[in-house]
């Protein structure tokens, strides 16, 4: 949880908020095919639904000065990585920004599999 006060009180952002947030700007980058599960509690999640959530992949840590992320994903096979990876770090970094107001310290972009 990543709490701070204002005047007019307290707010309080979740990890899971954030996560579902990084979430959908990742999956809606070109090249993306899907998220991949980084903890026992997301693949055995992701089994009995056996549907993917918009956190699935996603590690969120930090304060409300800065947050680190961490994302593990699957590509498209032929795309370029770097490029993925340059367009992911981008898109997370102003959509946090813009929601939240945090600044996005580190995006570390794992590529955990391929897909055609």
């Amino acid at each position: 949880m990543i709490t701070y006060e204002t005047m007019l009180g307290t707010v309080t952002l979740s990890e899971a908020y954030l996560s579902k947030l990084i979430g959908h700007e990742v999956t809606s980058c070109f090249g993306v095919v899907g998220m991949k599960p980084r903890s026992n509690r997301q693949r055995i999640s992701k089994m009995l639904s056996r549907k993917e959530t918009a956190d699935t992949g996603i590690l969120v840590t930090g304060s409300i000065e800065a947050i680190q992320v961490e994302i593990h994903l699957v590509v498209r096979y032929g795309t370029n990585i770097h490029a993925i990876a340059e367009s992911i770090t981008e898109k997370v970094e102003y959509a946090v920004k813009m929601a939240t107001g945090i600044a996005v310290e580190k995006v570390i972009v794992k590529v955990d599999g391929l897909n055609e």
